[in-house]
């Protein structure tokens, strides 16, 4: 199938064109005809499968047709709420690209950033509203935004509303939301409460279900290096000592640990940084910018400060961490290996990560090959003899260090 044969106008077509855009993803054949209908839609898919144009392309072409033919008041008609501030940047330019041929106005308001610039362009009058529901209910509450004309609804990623504990803040703004309208409800994985929710607001939803959370893509190729704690950031110099690794997303579970390793990645002459929840807004955006240019070698991130983030031809990610959510290490490493692209995903494991690796696996339904040629690979960790190995040559002859676990370990869940 190609984007020719959704019906979509000529206007929209043509920006499509001028992205590069033929073959719409799976989630956009299924998700754009259903939209075009009027129909709410219930999609799971989890980033990077091509969603943000799912629901962005056929809410421009409905406001474009009602435009034409005046159809209800002026005011914001389409209201897109979204978790963190870099994915609501990033649906806003793409319903810059998608509507660049067509006079359909769309603004962008987070918090972290002076409001001045967010509220004049209210002023000026917006018709697609993409927001993190901190700010918006901020405007709302400042009068700057009223939502009694909204005619299209998206909550994105809303299991990660939930992970960040907006979910009170979504009800309140679905409460001011008019009952008439079509809702968009997307979310990467479906715990209780997010079932819950999108059984509250969708009315006789189509369902759409694309690249299962427990898949990992096979053109990601994924290695696992057993290493005592204290080794893991001379092991990550040890691989960037590659330069085969032309850029690399990095993986902590926190964004202490995300600073302290970017710090000492710059300390040993690699150019990194750190993006998470505490740096600003323009310091965020900045690292991002300087990651995608290639300015920066190593971009440092947690999992909420990553959400969303799409790079180009990002070749690595590394696991510096595992994460103690199995699901999140999907997300994770679907970094590469994107639109049929080939990828790297290694993640290093310690002694209290490997009931997280357990987890892991069981989820994937797969084991992940071990590499134990390095120079810090633990033999202890690495006792299971029917886990599958792999070598590769060492850079440093093949020594390990001579310090080893002794006696036994016990994993640890911390968080679940």
């Amino acid at each position: 199938m190609t984007f020719n044969e959704l019906n979509l106008l000529e206007p929209i077509s043509r920006a499509l064109s001028n992205e590069g855009y033929t073959t719409p993803t799976p989630i956009q054949q299924q998700a754009i005809p259903v939209l075009l209908q009027r129909r709410d839609l219930l999609g799971c898919a989890q980033t990077g499968t091509g969603k943000t144009a799912a629901f962005a392309i056929p809410i421009l072409q409905l406001l474009h047709q009602d435009e034409l033919y005046k159809k209800g008041p002026a005011g914001i008609k389409a209201l897109i709420l979204t978790p963190t501030r870099e994915l609501a940047a990033q649906i806003g330019e793409s319903f810059a690209a998608y509507g660049k041929f067509l006079r359909i106005r769309h603004t962008v308001i987070f918090g972290g950033v002076s409001q001045k610039p967010q509220t004049d362009a209210l002023r000026s009058g917006v018709d697609v509203l993409i927001a993190t529901p901190g700010r918006l209910l901020d405007l709302m509450d400042q009068r700057f935004i009223k939502l009694d004309t909204i005619k299209f609804f998206v909550l994105d990623e809303a299991d990660r509303m939930l992970d960040m504990g907006f979910v009170h803040d979504v009800k309140k703004v679905i409460a001011r939301l008019p009952q008439k309208r079509q809702t968009l409800f997307f979310s990467a994985t479906m715990p209780g409460e997010i079932a819950s929710l999108a059984n509250s607001i969708l009315t006789n939803p189509v369902r759409v279900e694309v690249a299962p959370v427990s898949s990992t893509a096979n053109t990601v190729k994924q290695q696992m290096y057993f290493v005592e704690k204290p080794n893991k950031r001379s092991l990550l110099l040890h691989l960037l000592k590659d330069q085969s690794i032309e850029s690399a997303l990095v993986f902590t579970r926190t964004k202490h640990g995300a600073d302290k390793v970017a710090k000492d990645l710059v300390r040993a002459g690699v150019h990194a940084e750190a993006i998470h929840g505490n740096k600003s807004q323009n310091a965020r955006i900045k690292a991002l910018s300087n990651f995608k240019s290639r300015q920066t070698r190593v971009l440092v991130a947690t999992d909420i400060a990553a959400r969303g983030i799409d790079i180009d031809d990002l070749s690595h990610v590394i696991n510096f961490e595992l994460p103690n959510v199995p699901e999140t290490y999907v997300h994770r490493i679907g970094r590469t290996g994107r639109a049929g692209a080939s990828g790297i995903a290694i993640s290093f494991c310690d002694t209290e990560e490997r009931e997280y690796l357990r987890d892991i696996q069981k989820l994937i339904a797969k084991t992940v090959p071990v590499i134990d040629t390095h120079p810090y690979h633990s033999d202890e960790l690495s006792g299971d003899a029917t886990r599958p190995r792999m070598h590769q040559p060492s850079q440093n002859g093949g020594r390990r260090p001579k310090k080893q676990w002794s006696g036994h370990w016990r994993g640890k869940r911390h968080g679940r």
